[in-house]
């Protein structure tokens, strides 16, 4: 590398960290990766991301050169805990920026949420740029989207705008975030889809094995038929409620686009009166890590 200044980026996710150092412009320049292991417990996931973070920086010889520092995770980041995170144990009991803070003294540091940077970067790098208004759709262990009107993301009175993962199924679901549940996310989500399946076809499977087996199973090809009727159904009431030109659609489910985009598409143009453009995400796993580096350079 040469001795530009750098930004790193780190991105927490269900069953994933990655971290990666990028120049001014978002060009991300070297990355790495590590499990999450949720069940571990929270604290162990930071201490490991921010060790390695450090050694990333030390195998580089970056050190010196780190200008910003960009944070995200699921849920909404807080100064003393994060909210509507649920999936790692311990997580919503995390101060995050200051466990950050501690290991990168007198480095500048800003935290967000992973998929309303994913659409950050999106519209700046990706697939919505020179789009108005535009919807990240992000499909991976849990599910949420992100809203940019002029460019600029909706938070909404709690940071919780693009939330949908709490959507109710049907009237029958009074209750659903106060008795402590997650409906879409619980029903079309790669966690409860994995769930789903494992029980269904009695050996432990993942998401993204599902709807490969969906190919050519026919238990799989229901239960994943089942769910794309369901998330298609909220995508195309997102779409009506908002108007968007273009929506962006990323996380670890799009590896499945060939499956996914066209049963979205088909409900779309069938019950939007004016069908935005459905496409995947340019930056399809990095989405969120390069929406890190991108409110770093924003802050």
């Amino acid at each position: 590398m040469t001795g530009e200044e750098l930004i790193l980026g780190i991105d927490f996710g269900g069953t994933k960290v990655a971290i990666g150092l990028a120049d001014r412009a978002g060009s991300l320049l070297v990355t790495r990766r590590l499990d999450t292991d949720a069940q571990a417990g929270a604290e162990q996931v930071v201490s490991r991301a921010l060790a390695a973070a450090r050694k990333l920086l030390a195998d580089e010889g970056a050190a010196d050169r780190l200008a910003a520092i960009g944070v995200v995770s699921p849920g909404i980041v807080l100064e003393d805990r994060i909210l509507l995170a649920p999936n790692v144990p311990g997580w919503e009991e995390l101060r995050l920026r200051e466990l950050v803070a501690a290991e990168f003294e007198g480095v500048p540091i800003e935290v967000g949420t992973d998929a309303k940077a994913a659409a950050l970067a999106e519209w700046r790098w990706g697939a919505l740029a020179d789009t108005d208004p535009a919807v990240f759709l992000s499909l991976g262990t849990g599910i949420a989207a992100a809203v940019l009107v002029g460019g600029r993301l909706l938070a909404g009175a709690n940071g919780a705008a693009g939330e949908i993962g709490y959507n109710l199924l049907s009237p029958q679901d009074t209750d659903g975030f106060a008795s402590g549940a997650a409906p879409l996310e619980e029903a079309v989500g790669g966690r409860g889809l994995g769930g789903r399946a494992s029980v269904l076809l009695g050996r432990p499977v993942t998401a993204g094995e599902l709807f490969g087996l969906a190919r050519e199973n026919a238990q799989a090809k229901e239960l994943v038929g089942a769910a794309l009727d369901e998330l298609s159904m909220h995508v195309a009431n997102l779409a009506i409620a908002l108007d968007p030109q273009r929506i962006a659609v990323g996380g670890g489910l799009v590896r499945s686009a060939d499956i996914l985009l066209p049963a979205l598409r088909e409900r779309l143009a069938r019950a939007v009166p004016f069908p935005p453009e459905l496409v995947s995400a340019k930056f399809d796993q990095d989405a969120s890590l390069l929406g890190a580096i991108a409110i770093a350079l924003d802050a």
